[in-house]
C-alpha cells in the first residue's frame, strides 16, 4: 500500500508516517518508483505508534519504544519499564486533575451556598 492509502484507510496522519519512515527502523518499508510501499508488518508497526501516540509518549519515546521493539536482543523489561512510567505519570496527571475538580467543586459549593443564603434571608 502507499503512504496516501494507508493514510485513508487506517486514519493515520500523514506525519506520523513520515515520522515512521524517516527512523529508518524498519527495512520492510521500500520505494518503489518513488512511492513506499507499506506491508503487513509496516501496519503492525504502525498500529503500535499510533498506540504509543494515544497513551501520551512523545516522538523520542514512540522512537525509543520502537527502537528497542525491534531489537534483536529482549528487552521486555526496558519497555515495561516505560510503560510502567508512563502509567505513573498518567496516575499523577489524574490525581492532579482531581484536586482541581475537588477545589472547583468547593468553590461552586460556597457560591451556592452564599445564593441560597440570600434568597432565603427576609429583606427589610
Amino acid at each position: 500500500m502507499t503512504k496516501q492509502e494507508v493514510a485513508e484507510r487506517f486514519q493515520i496522519p500523514i506525519a506520523i508516517l513520515e515520522e515512521y519512515e524517516s527512523w529508518g527502523l524498519c527495512d520492510s518499508v521500500r520505494q518503489v518508483m518513488d512511492v513506499w510501499e507499506y506491508d503487513d508488518r509496516d501496519i503492525e508497526r504502525l498500529s503500535l505508534i499510533m498506540t504509543l501516540h494515544d497513551i501520551g509518549f512523545s516522538k523520542e519515546e514512540t522512537f525509543e519504544y520502537m527502537r528497542l521493539y525491534l531489537s534483536e536482543r529482549d528487552t521486555q523489561a526496558e519497555r515495561l519499564s516505560m510503560l510502567n512510567r508512563r502509567r505513573s505519570d498518567s496516575l499523577d496527571e489524574i490525581h492532579f486533575k482531581q484536586m482541581q475538580l475537588d477545589r472547583l467543586d468547593y468553590l461552586r459549593y460556597e457560591l451556592q451556598k452564599s445564593q441560597k443564603r440570600k434568597k432565603s434571608s427576609p429583606s427589610f
